[in-house]
């Protein structure tokens, strides 16, 4: 089996492996004895083939099978053949199909269909690949803190689903909740809910359920709300922590009684090193009385999340600890005197989720007057006043470097970003508010103040101002200034809710740390990285524990191209999450496997991100960005076009939407995103070139030569551009020579203006330019050229290619060695390409088939069917030749385009 970061095992993907012609077209399943199981190959109503079966309990089999109609995986529940003559098993299997197809939640199996076929009665839904937290409690007995928390987490957000549909699971155990490959909680087998509001099928008296699982109601056989399947969380959570179960005794029948009467152990008292918060929301799970539990999964789900962010439980786990305590002591207070003390203290501590569905918000923050003569508050306020914004989910905080860079194209251009040309700025790129303040000193008293406005009315939406006794509180004190503001634009959070949220974040040894931070970012926005890296490294020295410094130590790193310090770094600040937001903490841990190019755990973090924060343009960016390099470019351009809608004049974004656009096929799209980007700024460089890539994959060749001419004009980047986009045109049309001095100039204006990487792309391009002349010598020094100006994976990989075509298989050899050695498995499937094309060339078509299909089970790459293809064909394997040539026909857009990514991320 195999074993993923979380420590959860996952086993292989069930098969079995036949011919076509042994796997039945149709006819009676029943024949295959369903007493005895139905036999792998049977097929059911002539559309589901059954691949495997999964399990068998007390109410039916479960088998894996394939929906050949739809050529989808599916799990099939059927009702074993001695339950099948009684009417009350048809009817939960019925009820399961009516009341859990009621609920779309990721964290819920999924119902399909309920099919009576070949005399057999059962219930399709979603095959999870994984395995139960029961084998995994066996096989571990416990699970760690911090993994326990997650299951729960991700339990409660589906029962909460559930709940909030009336539906009541009943019959919550571990052998009923999954875990897939991705990590994903699934909650299964409603076969035993009811509605809160229906009287059910049961049977007065009778026990419904799992005993080991069951809440002291429904010992009883008393009412049951979604109390009880809280109360079987907690169950669940003991066993997770501990490894035991709560109420050990020498039958489950007296285990069941005991739980009726009888506390459940404290964890504590079990194990020391569980931690006491977790140890409270586990008992108030497992209060006998149903009112003194969590009343939804909601509230537990909220002490979880606290707990995660080390902010301790709510109100009511403190009032539940301190309740014995007081009655022993015949507490002298009134009972809502004493409420009100205790909410005075632990409030902050609460975290109550804004509204999901409030619409996103953009705000620009613009710079601050500073008149207190102290340079240490100059540019110092404005990023920390960002953080404090983006504490409500729906607020997204202009980036400000962009701000000034669009603020210096302003008919009177301006390096400031004073409220005028904020403004400006804003009502251009559609930013809802724009935040200008100012700060003043008297005596060693500080004054700050802040006013929000209507971008494009200049209406005040709020003003705020607060006073600090010295300089040290200044800091501090802007969470207070934010809190008005943030009210204003829609946030109901409580002001002390807000205030502990974020805290930490401030938390910096001195404003010089903080000041330090804000000289890098707009160092970083000017693109001075070395010295932007210098900066952070001082404000580090300065407060080690300070987490920004070292997130803009890995960045800049990463842009410098010192891979291993980026990586370093960015530890460093994952080790100080206490000092971020959860907002940084999502985004950080996102940004940091984008650049080590871990795509899977990319789209895991800002998926997660957007969860908490669904309207945050950056993490929907981010994701896009991960799902395009795993090479998911449906979903990759769903992600995008959410980014459109949250920030609809934002020609960064439409970029966006018009590379995936065309990654994806769609190069009509791709032809109108480019042009709405070209609309927000016609000197956008990136825009024509989307823009010429989109009018190529149309077969507009003219057109985009005309294009490319433009771009050529354009200032920064855009002779460069141009430069590949119309040597990649020559090309594409058998002008060589052409091609070759295109290419040449390029490389040479690049290699003059300190763009080596550019260069060696156009190095590249060069080489293999020469190979489709037959002048093997030069595509040999061009590829040698681009090696010597670059070793980004795309120019190893390109540069092999062209080694294995001329010959030189040991320079190729040598390149493939490193690209596998590495972590990331975007150059792992190239090295497999290279070893594929390596033996194809041997004349060894079997061994480069398996080399190939390595490649593409590690990434799913055109060029790698591409290569496949090739490969069969030699092998004489023509059909399937034909179905990889297929694949790479409808990704054409994919090959199309994706050759120049490095471009447009230069």
């Amino acid at each position: 089996m195999n074993q993923d970061e979380t420590g959860w095992s996952t086993p292989p993907t069930a098969g079995v492996s036949r011919t076509l012609s042994s796997v039945p077209t149709g006819g009676p399943a029943a024949s295959a004895s369903p007493s005895a199981g139905l036999a792998v190959g049977t097929v059911l109503g002539g559309r589901y083939e059954i691949l495997a079966l999964l399990g068998q309990g007390g109410m039916g089999a479960v088998y894996k099978a394939q929906d050949r109609a739809i050529e989808r995986t599916v799990a099939i529940k059927m009702v074993l053949p001695e339950l099948a003559t009684g009417r009350s098993a048809l009817l939960r299997f019925k009820q399961e199909l009516i009341l859990a197809r009621e609920i779309t939640h990721k964290n819920v199996v999924r119902i399909y269909d309920l099919v009576e076929a070949d005399g057999l009665t059962f219930i399709t839904m979603e095959f999870v690949e994984g395995e139960s937290l029961s084998t995994v409690l066996h096989q571990r007995g416990r699970l760690p803190v911090g993994e326990a928390v997650e299951v729960m987490r991700q339990m409660c957000a589906g029962l909460q689903a559930a709940h909030e549909k009336g539906v009541i699971h009943r019959d919550l155990k571990p052998a009923n909740i999954m875990r897939d490959s991705h990590g994903r909680i699934v909650l299964m087998d409603f076969g035993l809910a009811r509605t809160a509001e229906s009287s059910g099928m049961t049977v007065t008296g009778a026990l419904v359920g799992t005993v080991e699982y069951m809440s002291p109601e429904q010992a009883k056989s008393a009412a049951v709300d979604a109390r009880s399947d809280l109360f079987a969380l907690g169950l669940i959570f003991y066993e997770m922590l501990t490894g035991q179960r709560p109420y050990q005794a020498d039958s489950a029948i007296a285990s069941l009684l005991k739980r009726t009467r009888e506390r459940a152990p404290a964890l504590k008292t079990l194990d020391a090193t569980v931690p006491r918060a977790l140890s409270d929301i586990c008992a108030k799970c497992l209060e006998i009385d149903p009112k003194q539990r969590y009343q939804n999964a909601n509230e537990l789900l909220a002490d979880l999340d606290a707990w995660q962010r080390g902010a301790g439980p709510s109100i009511g786990a403190i009032a539940r600890r301190m309740r014995p305590r007081l009655r022993r002591r015949h507490a002298a207070v009134p009972a809502l005197a004493l409420l009100l003390v205790l909410a005075a203290l632990f409030v902050p501590r609460l975290r109550l989720k804004p509204a999901a569905e409030h619409p996103p918000v953009s705000v620009l923050v613009a710079d601050f007057t500073n008149h207190t003569g102290d340079p240490v508050f100059d540019g110092t306020l404005e990023p920390m006043f960002n953080v404090a914004l983006e504490g409500a989910s729906f607020v997204n905080a202009f980036n400000r470097g962009t701000a000034r860079k669009l603020a210096r194209k302003l008919p009177q251009p301006t390096d400031k970003l004073d409220e005028q040309p904020a403004r400006l700025v804003a009502v251009s790129e559609g930013v809802s508010a724009v935040i200008s303040g100012e700060i003043s000193r008297r005596g060693d008293n500080y004054s700050i103040s802040a006013m929000a406005l209507d971008a494009v009315s200049g209406n005040v939406l709020a003003k705020a101002e607060v006073t600090t006794t010295n300089k040290d509180e200044v800091l501090h004190a802007i969470p207070k200034l934010v809190a008005p503001i943030r009210k204003a634009l829609g946030d109901t959070t409580p002001e002390s809710v807000q205030f502990n949220a974020i805290t930490s974040a401030f938390a910096a040894a001195s404003l010089e740390v903080v000041h330090l931070d804000a000289i890098a970012m707009e160092q970083q926005f000017a693109g001075k990285f070395a010295e932007a890296l210098q900066s952070y490294s001082k404000a580090a020295e300065l407060d080690p524990n300070f987490a920004r410094a070292y997130v803009g130590m890995s960045a800049m790193s990463f842009n410098l191209g010192n891979l291993k310090d980026a990586e370093k770094y960015i530890k460093l600040a994952m080790a100080h999450e206490d000092r971020m937001t959860e907002r940084e903490r999502y985004r950080y841990r996102g940004l940091f496997y984008l650049a080590m190019g871990n795509w899977q755990k990319c789209i895991e973090e800002n998926t997660q991100l957007l969860d908490r924060y669904p309207a945050d343009n950056m993490g929907q960016g981010n994701l896009a960005g991960c799902l395009a390099e795993a090479r998911n470019f449906p979903k990759a351009v769903e992600a995008a076009r959410r980014v459109v809608e949250i920030v609809p004049k934002g020609a960064l974004q439409r970029q966006t939407l018009s590379f995936l656009s065309s990654a994806s096929g769609d190069f009509q799209g791709g032809e109108r995103e480019a042009r709405a980007t070209i609309q927000f700024n016609p000197s956008s460089e990136p825009g024509h070139l989307m823009l010429a890539e989109a009018q190529l994959g149309q077969g507009q060749l003219a057109q985009a030569a005309e294009t490319y001419h433009k771009l050529e004009k354009l200032s920064g980047l855009g002779a460069s551009l141009a430069a590949a986009g119309l040597g990649d045109l020559e090309l594409y049309e058998g002008r060589f020579g052409d091609a070759v001095r295109t290419l040449e100039l390029g490389a040479a204006a690049d290699l003059a203006a300190k763009r080596p990487d550019a260069a060696a792309n156009k190095f590249a391009a060069l080489a293999y330019t020469q190979l489709l002349r037959q002048q093997k010598r030069q595509s040999i020094a061009g590829a040698e050229e681009a090696l010597a100006h670059s070793q980004a994976v795309s120019i190893r990989f390109l540069a092999a290619r062209i080694f294995v075509e001329v010959g030189e298989v040991a320079k190729a050899h040598k390149l493939a060695v490193g690209l596998g050695s590495e972590l990331n498995i975007e150059p792992q499937a190239y090295a497999k390409i290279i070893q594929g094309k390596a033996a194809l060339g041997r004349g060894n078509a079997p061994e480069a088939i398996k080399a190939f299909t390595e490649a593409n089970n590690l990434l799913d790459t055109w060029i790698g069917h591409l290569e496949l293809g090739r490969a069969y064909l030699q092998a004489r394997a023509f059909v399937e030749a034909d179905s990889e040539f297929d694949r790479c026909l409808k990704r054409r857009g994919e090959a199309s385009i994706t050759t120049r990514v490095s471009s447009v991320k230069e």
